[in-house]
C-alpha cells in the first residue's frame, strides 16, 4: 500500500521468457501490492517462468487476443482485485521499473490521475536506440494528434502508463480495439472525459529481445492512430457517436 492505496503492476506478456526475470526483479515490491501477468498465447516458457518467480496472478490466453486484448484482461483483473493505482509495465525490459515510485506518488497525492513514461522528453529515445524512422513517425503522429485532439503531450505512443482506479472505471476500454491502436484509443478516451495527464522522462532500451513491431505493422498502427484522432475530433463536434466514448 502507498498512502492507503493498493498498487498493482500489470504485465502484458508475449514471448517474454528472456526478459521477464530482469523486469520483475526491478519492480519495487515495497510499494507494489500485486503483480498480474497476462500471457497472450506465447510459444515460449513465459508462464512457467512467471510461476517460478512467484507471480501470484497469471492469466493465460489460449488464443492470441492481441496487445489490446491482453490489456483488457489485465485492467479488468486489476479492478477485480481492488487496485487503486494500476501501472502497465512491459515485461520486455524496454522501460525501467525504477520509475514506478515516481508515477505512483503523482497519482497517490492527487496531482494527476494518469502518468505516462515519455521516451521523447529529453533525449532518451534516440540515445536508447529507437530506430530513426520510428522516432520521426512518433514526432509527426504526435504533432497531428495534439492538433486534432487539442491537447499537448510529448508522445502518445509509450507503453509505460499508470492510472487511477477512477480513470479505469470511467472509460470504456473494453470497447477498444484488440490491436496496438488500443493505447491511442485509451488516451483519447481519457482526454475526452476530462482527465489530466502527467508525463515523466523515461529512459528506454532497444535491443534484440525487446518487443517491437515491424515496419508493416508500424504503418498499420500509424493509420489507426490517424483514424482515432479524426474520430475524436468528429465526436467532439457532435458529428460522430462512438461507443468507445460512452
Amino acid at each position: 500500500m502507498y498512502k492507503s492505496k493498493k498498487v498493482i503492476v500489470v504485465l502484458p506478456a508475449y514471448n517474454a521468457e528472456t526478459t521477464l526475470e530482469k523486469t520483475y526483479a526491478e519492480i519495487p515490491m515495497n510499494i507494489v501490492d500485486e503483480v498480474i501477468l497476462c500471457d497472450d498465447a506465447s510459444s515460449d516458457n513465459t508462464v512457467q517462468l512467471a510461476q517460478s518467480l512467484g507471480i501470484k496472478h497469471i492469466i493465460k490466453h489460449d488464443k492470441n487476443k492481441g496487445y489490446g486484448g491482453n490489456q483488457k484482461s489485465l485492467y479488468n483483473k486489476a479492478l477485480d482485485l481492488g487496485g487503486d493505482i494500476v501501472i502497465m509495465l512491459h515485461p520486455d525490459y524496454q522501460y525501467t521499473p525504477m520509475l514506478i515510485p515516481s508515477m505512483v506518488n503523482i497519482i497517490a497525492n492527487d496531482l494527476y490521475p494518469v502518468v505516462l513514461g515519455s521516451r521523447i522528453l529529453g533525449k532518451g529515445a534516440l540515445r536508447g536506440g529507437m530506430p530513426i524512422y520510428k522516432y520521426i513517425a512518433n514526432r509527426l503522429l504526435t504533432l497531428f494528434q495534439n492538433i486534432l485532439i487539442s491537447y499537448k503531450l510529448s508522445e502518445y505512443h509509450t507503453g509505460y502508463r499508470a492510472f487511477s482506479k477512477e480513470v479505469l472505471e470511467r472509460i470504456n476500454f473494453n470497447a477498444n480495439s484488440d490491436d496496438f491502436v488500443f493505447d491511442n484509443q485509451m488516451l483519447s478516451q481519457i482526454i475526452f472525459h476530462g482527465f489530466d495527464i502527467a508525463e515523466v522522462t523515461c529512459p528506454t532500451k532497444y535491443f534484440e529481445e525487446a518487443s517491437s513491431i515491424n515496419f508493416k505493422r508500424s504503418s498499420i498502427y500509424g493509420i489507426g492512430v490517424l483514424m482515432v484522432s479524426l474520430q475524436y475530433r468528429l465526436q467532439k463536434m457532435g458529428i460522430l457517436k462512438s461507443q468507445i466514448y460512452k
